[in-house]
């Protein structure tokens, strides 16, 4: 196992984006629901039902209704669940391209989940984050 990274400036130095391949999608079942045999990604439960990110063509063939197309990007840097400024650091650089994020925490990464059609650019813009061409006010100590 790796050791978390908890400083901003090393965590954008190292974000390494990966594109994972294929079209997943946000849809919502309801509390009852057997979410197993979609082989979701990701499970969050609301009190309005089961949000799932499953792979579209699982979406698809169980017949649920799509909420949001999304291609999947994984940060592999192994970053601290208690690290401060990362989450902002990429989500304000994306909004400041109108790029929409969803993002979720992993116990190892940040997975953000964007616009499918958006792809290209979302690299982009976190390509140029990483190698510090973005302008990024880190506030505080970077523990670097």
């Amino acid at each position: 196992m790796t050791t978390p990274i908890s400083g901003l400036a090393k965590l954008l130095r190292s974000m390494a984006p990966v594109l994972h391949e294929g079209v997943y999608v946000f849809a919502c079942l309801p509390h009852d629901a057997e979410v197993n045999t979609l082989a979701p990604i990701a499970i969050f439960r609301e009190a309005e039902g089961i949000t799932v990110v499953v792979e579209e063509e699982a979406a698809k063939r169980h017949g649920l209704t799509i909420l949001f197309r999304a291609a999947w990007i994984t940060l592999s840097v192994h970053s601290d669940l208690q690290a401060v400024g990362l989450t902002a650091a990429f989500s304000g650089a994306l909004a400041e391209a109108g790029i929409s994020c969803n993002v979720m925490a992993g116990a190892f990464h940040d997975h953000l989940f964007v616009p499918v059609e958006m792809t290209r650019e979302t690299l982009a813009v976190l390509r140029n984050l990483q190698s510090g061409s973005a302008h990024v006010r880190a506030r505080g100590r970077s523990n670097q």
